[in-house]
């Protein structure tokens, strides 16, 4: 069996239905066969008629009389007049007459169903029945040919049509009318000077069969969506309600469903359309070309008229021209993201509704279903996943896919869902250090590990419906890290990501910020769209570049990155993730944005004690315990004496062991001073001759 068949099956909810449907379709088929042979055998005893003159036996005779076509004696009138004066033909004529009357009643429900679907008129339906006389029957070409004085005319015209049912010359066929808008009958090529062939679409056949088929051109863009169980929070009967009060009166509805991908906009379609007891199509306009979407348009939309489905339409092509020529399906959706622009769309009511984000019971419940193994873990283990990981309802059910084999595994492949999402935009930092390795005063480290903990236990805060009245904005959670080069800021900021088992992206300011008049703040917007469905920490260094202070406006060029600064603060208190700005000048940043960050480091050079634990840390690590319990003497000294930032004790030691290897010794103080001395040119300073002899006197 045809993918086709298969397919057209899951078109009806109803088997009792689809089959009394198919039974008066069939009928309906098989009477407009024996309509169009009925009327072709008296048109065709006219012709022999006009040519000889004695066309009473009814037998055809090839080829018209010249003389007739001349004299128009082929007349419409005149020939009405012929068929109810000739008594041999009122047999005929009675059985054309029954089979118009079965046609006009309940054996044709079919064909008068698709005549109001696509508001045909009397004399359209004509025209199609020709055609379809002719698909169903490829034999009734012979026929065509003679009543058409040609046997290379075999096929169905406006002309042959309009002779066949009494239209006379009327014109029959209209490129602008509903059978050429919706390609039910389509027109081929004709030799100059011979009539235009006019085919019916196979599927408007099969249809008329009791069958509807996939249609060929969309095999790969449109696809079943099923309907689950709705969510708790999800506003189906709300959806259903507003649906049902437009339908009413007599329009179509798109329901525009706005939310980040994977939030399930489509499912939430479909359960809602399962409510009509329709089932839901969708199409993604991302695979359309540009020449082929007024085609594909009318086709998606010409399968939902005759399938009673609802269309869903998503993918990032949804702001071209929606065809106002083809009345829409009567439901229909749009899932676009916050910011797509939908182009509206004539003949229907907009109806706007947004995906509302997962409750923490419902992330959990998804959880539970998308990972039956989970029952096994422990609870802590689940509740990670369920806070931790802004995950929509495909993600989690696309994590579930992935089979996990344990919570550390799932929490990975929640992780890698989400982050390609910034681009190039950011780059992904490894955090590979742990609370040991920060060497900071204790107030400081205090409030670093209080900022990680609101970032672990805010989700459940902000559930409480007095938290969210009274902070509808400023939800997220936003640290400035202020202080010298390398004393600790962006290490701070991967441990606490890795503490939290997130991504941490550094936001490129090469990137954000444009010379160009709007570019920068397109660029922070997509920025905190992105990050906004990751799982990430946002580290935006040197942040005083971005985030610096509003100046007075002397020129356009102040007025423009004024602007960008209010619009970045604005955005700054939309997001409800977590952003860390990390500056060497934080005096630099404009005070609206430090009054809107409720955790404010001051990160300081380390002294003397905190020195010596940076030194023997890397020390020890890089070299080893018998190297450092060699040096600690040399250690010693050096903290005493030389103020360093942490990053250059490390740069330090890394450039001494270098040296102490080239020169095939083992690490001394002469190989620790030389890379101490690299790092404080970079500032423009050095040790002088008295206290490196000293130093190397000590070490």
């Amino acid at each position: 069996m045809s993918p086709g068949v298969n397919q057209a099956n899951r078109f009806h909810s109803d088997p009792a239905a689809e089959a009394a449907g198919r039974m008066s379709s069939t009928s309906a088929v098989e009477l407009v066969l024996k309509r169009v042979r009925l009327r072709a055998r008296r048109r065709a005893a006219w012709l022999a008629y006009l040519q000889n003159g004695d066309g009473t036996s009814g037998e055809a005779v090839w080829g018209a009389s010249l003389e007739a076509c001349l004299d128009d004696r082929d007349t419409m009138e005149r020939e009405a007049a012929w068929y109810g004066g000739t008594e041999a033909l009122q047999p005929l004529n009675e059985e054309l007459a029954q089979v118009e009357l079965a046609l006009a009643g309940s054996a044709g429900a079919g064909l008068h169903q698709l005549g109001s679907l696509f508001r045909l008129s009397e004399s359209e339906m004509d025209l199609l029945q020709a055609c379809l006389a002719l698909g169903v029957d490829p034999a009734l070409a012979t026929v065509y040919g003679y009543l058409q004085h040609s046997p290379a005319r075999g096929y169905a015209t406006e002309s042959l049509a309009a002779r066949l049912f009494g239209h006379g010359r009327r014109s029959l066929w209209n490129p602008g009318g509903p059978l050429a808008l919706w390609k039910l009958v389509v027109p081929g090529e004709a030799p100059p000077g011979e009539p235009c062939p006019l085919t019916m679409d196979p599927l408007v056949t099969d249809w008329l069969h009791g069958e509807l088929r996939m249609d060929p051109a969309l095999v790969g863009l449109l696809h079943f969506v099923e309907p689950r169980q709705p969510l708790e929070g999800w506003p189906v009967d709300a959806a259903v309600h507003s649906i049902q009060r437009v339908l009413e009166h007599g329009s179509s509805v798109r329901v525009l469903l706005t939310g980040a991908p994977w939030s399930g906009r489509r499912t939430f379609a479909a359960t809602v359309a399962a409510r009509f007891r329709i089932q839901t199509l969708s199409i993604d306009t991302s695979e359309v070309q540009d020449a082929d979407w007024p085609d594909m348009y009318m086709r998606g939309q010409r399968t939902a008229v005759l399938g009673g489905t609802a269309l869903v339409w998503h993918g990032s092509r949804l702001d071209r021209p929606w065809s106002g020529t083809v009345a829409p399906a009567p439901i229909q959706f749009v899932a676009c993201d916050l910011d797509q622009v939908v182009t509206p769309c004539d003949h229907v009511i907009d109806h706007h509704m947004e995906m509302p984000a997962l409750t923490l019971d419902e992330r959990r419940g998804l959880w539970r279903s998308a990972l039956p193994e989970s029952a096994a873990w422990s609870a802590n283990e689940l509740e990670n996943l369920v806070t931790r990981y802004r995950l929509n309802t495909g993600d989690i059910l696309s994590v579930g896919r992935r089979a996990p084999a344990s919570a550390r595994e799932a929490a990975d492949f929640a992780r890698e869902l989400t982050r390609q999402r910034l681009g190039e935009l950011g780059r992904l930092l490894d955090c590979p250090f742990t609370w040991e390795d920060l060497v900071v005063p204790d107030r400081l480290r205090e409030g670093l590990e209080d900022f990680a903990f609101e970032a672990r236990d805010r989700v459940a805060f902000w559930e409480s419906p007095g938290a969210r009245r009274l902070f509808p904005r400023g939800r997220g959670l936003v640290g400035l890290f202020g202080g010298p080069p390398g004393t600790g800021k962006t290490m701070a900021a991967q441990i606490i990501a890795a503490d939290l088992a997130l991504d941490l992206f550094r936001v490129d300011l090469a990137g954000v910020v444009s010379k160009y008049i709007g570019e920068t703040a397109k660029h922070l917007n997509r920025i905190f769209t992105c990050a906004a469905r990751m799982n990430a920490v946002l580290l935006f260094d040197e942040a005083d570049a971005l985030f610096t202070r509003r100046t007075e406006v002397k020129d356009s060029h102040d007025r423009y990155a004024n602007a960008d600064t209010s619009y970045l603060l604005q955005l700054l208190e939309e997001y409800r993730g977590i952003v860390i700005l990390a500056s060497n000048k934080k005096q630099n940043i404009d005070p609206a944005f430090t009054r809107r960050v409720r955790y404010v480091f001051d990160f300081p050079r380390p002294d003397m004690a905190e020195r010596r634990r940076i030194w023997h840390r890397i020390v020890g690590e890089l070299c080893g315990a018998e190297s450092l319990k060699r040096l600690e003497a040399t250690i010693e000294a050096l903290a005493g004496t030389v103020e360093t930032s942490g990053a250059q004790i490390k740069n330090a030691v890394l450039a001494s062991i270098f040296v102490s290897r080239r020169s095939r010794e083992p690490l001394a103080m002469e190989h620790l001073l030389r890379g101490m001395e690299r790092e404080l040119a970079k500032e423009g300073r050095s040790l002088g001759p008295r206290e490196r002899e000293r130093l190397m006197g000590r070490g």
